[in-house]
């Protein structure tokens, strides 16, 4: 591969692109396997890497949070099987960081040598290694429509409470017709979609219901968090 080469990569609403890959889990056909399902499909630069490994066992460790709102992992490399096979049995038996330790991680890791996948979701990037995946994420509805697209530089680890957060907010807007403001968490007041007419928009100011009218463009509203995840789960 020739240095500064690019690829073009999906974009937010785009359809996931399709592919059949190895993995530490077996075979998968994606995003045709995941289908009902939200799905994070991540890469990492490379396997025995000491930011990759502080990720791999952070979403390890919370694997069930993302499954108890339908959402599984998917990870991939540039590395072979075998790599993979030893550095997560290496994660297991000898790593232990942040009070973490004999972390097995169970979702699938993609082997992805011919940099196939990479390419697909436009991975490779000049400026970083011409071999190695920077550290991308996607996030996948249950129709496998690509939702959120998120890039990180080669030395910069990812906070996956954010990424737990936006599953979430992704949920809550598509359950409730609804927008999050900044630093929404569950339990936060809601963003009314704004209003389409100058009658709808004085309605809203004169309103004395339990909807708040900032101004005419900004309304919001209360959703408890024992709402939002009763509906979530049951989806």
């Amino acid at each position: 591969m020739e240095t500064g080469t690019t690829f073009s990569m999906p974009r937010i609403g785009d359809a996931a692109p399709s592919f059949t890959a190895v993995t530490t889990q077996g075979e998968i056909n994606f995003p045709q396997d995941y289908a009902g399902s939200w799905v994070i499909l991540f890469s990492h630069p490379a396997d025995f890497t000491p930011v990759c490994t502080s990720e791999f066992m952070t979403f390890a460790t919370m694997e069930k949070q993302f499954a108890e709102v339908n959402c599984k992992l998917v990870g991939l490399s540039v590395d072979g099987l075998y790599s993979h096979i030893a550095w997560l049995r290496t994660i297991k038996e000898k790593i232990e960081y942040k009070g973490m330790k004999d972390v097995e991680v169970t979702f699938p890791l993609i082997e992805d040598i011919t940099m196939e996948v990479a390419k697909k979701y436009g991975m490779m990037m000049p400026g970083e290694s011409s071999t190695k995946a920077v550290r991308a994420v996607f996030v996948i509805d249950p129709k496998g429509v690509i939702r959120t697209i998120i890039y990180y530089p080669l030395s910069l680890g990812r906070n996956f409470d954010e990424l737990h957060r936006v599953v979430l907010a992704l949920q809550t807007a598509d359950a409730f017709s609804v927008a999050t403001p900044a630093d929404w968490r569950p339990g936060d007041d809601v963003i009314v979609p704004t209003a389409g007419s100058c009658g709808v928009a004085k309605e809203r100011m004169d309103s004395k219901d339990e909807m708040t009218c900032h101004d005419w463009f900004f309304c919001t509203k209360p959703l408890a968090k024992e709402t939002i995840f009763a509906t979530i789960l049951k989806k």
